[in-house]
């Protein structure tokens, strides 16, 4: 099983990156341009480090930080309980 968003929260694309709703409650989140490469590069099927790595190309940033900011967006997915399945 890949990761996916949990049941009930639908994702849309904005000019700015990605808004998430979860239906079940009624909260939605914004994601930045970064947050949302990483959001769309973990649901497909790729792993935290290939997102990292995603992340240092797209913006030129070290892949240290880059890691660490994979790290910090998808500990707040989770933490939200915005994610299901298994962990890229």
């Amino acid at each position: 099983m890949s990761l996916r968003l949990r049941s009930g929260v639908v994702m849309t694309e904005t000019d700015y990156g990605i808004a998430l709703l979860d239906q079940t409650t009624g909260e939605y989140w914004t994601l930045n341009p970064t947050a949302a490469l990483v959001l769309r590069t973990l649901l497909d099927g790729e792993s935290r480090g290939q997102a990292a790595h995603a992340l240092a190309a797209r913006y030129d940033v070290d892949p240290g930080e880059a890691a660490r900011d994979v790290e910090r967006v998808y500990g707040e997915l989770r933490s939200a309980r915005l994610l299901s399945g298994t962990r890229p």
